[in-house]
C-alpha cells in the first residue's frame, strides 16, 4: 500500500473510491463498457451485500460512493469487480487481450465521515461529467446515479435513495 494510504474498514461509514483505466486511457469509452461495469456492480452489490449510494463511470475512471460489506472487506469486493470487467472487456474486445492491463493498480479509498461529507462526495460524482464538459447537466450523463436520485429512476444499480427506501417499505405490506 502506497506511504500516507490508510483503509479504514469496519468503520460502518461510507466509502468513497476512485479506480483508473490503465494509464488513465478512455478504455470504457473505445470499449463501449460503461453499461458492462454497471452490471458487474449490481452482481457485486448483491453478492456482498452493499449499499451503493452514488456512481459515476467516466470514460477513464470511475467513481463509486459505498457501503462497506456486509461482514466482509470492500478491498475483496473492489478486487473482483475489477477482475471481472477484466474477463468481460478481454473477452468482448480483442483488443484487449493479451494487451495491457484494464486497470491501474490499487485503488483511492476515503471514509466519509459525516452527512456533509457525504453529499459533498455524492456532488462531485454528479457533477464530475458536466465539469469535464462530457454533458450540460448531471441527468445528461447515462452511466451515472444523478437520476435515482433526482427522479427515483430505476437502472442497472439498485442506488440506495429515499426512493429506494420507499419502495422497499410499500412492497412490505
Amino acid at each position: 500500500m502506497p506511504d500516507g494510504l490508510k483503509r479504514l474498514h469496519h468503520s460502518g461509514q461510507a466509502h468513497f473510491l476512485t479506480f483508473s483505466c490503465y494509464h488513465r486511457l478512455p478504455l470504457f469509452a473505445e470499449m463501449q463498457m460503461e453499461n458492462a461495469f454497471l452490471g458487474v456492480l449490481e452482481q457485486i452489490r448483491r453478492r456482498f451485500e452493499m449499499r451503493v449510494f452514488g456512481y459515476v463511470v467516466m470514460p477513464e475512471h470511475v467513481h463509486l460512493l459505498v457501503s462497506e460489506p456486509a461482514g466482509k472487506l470492500l478491498s475483496r469486493a473492489m478486487q473482483i469487480l475489477k477482475t471481472t470487467v477484466t474477463i468481460q472487456a478481454r473477452q468482448e474486445n480483442k483488443r484487449v487481450a493479451g494487451g495491457p492491463p484494464f486497470w491501474q493498480p490499487r485503488y483511492f479509498d476515503h471514509n466519509v465521515r459525516n452527512h456533509a461529507g457525504f453529499v459533498t462526495q455524492l456532488r462531485y460524482i454528479h457533477r464530475n461529467p458536466v465539469k469535464r464538459g462530457l454533458c450540460l447537466a448531471p441527468e445528461d450523463w447515462p452511466w451515472s446515479s444523478f437520476r435515482a436520485w433526482a427522479t427515483g429512476e430505476i437502472g442497472a444499480v439498485e442506488v440506495e435513495t429515499t426512493w429506494t427506501a420507499a419502495r422497499r417499505e410499500a412492497n412490505k405490506t
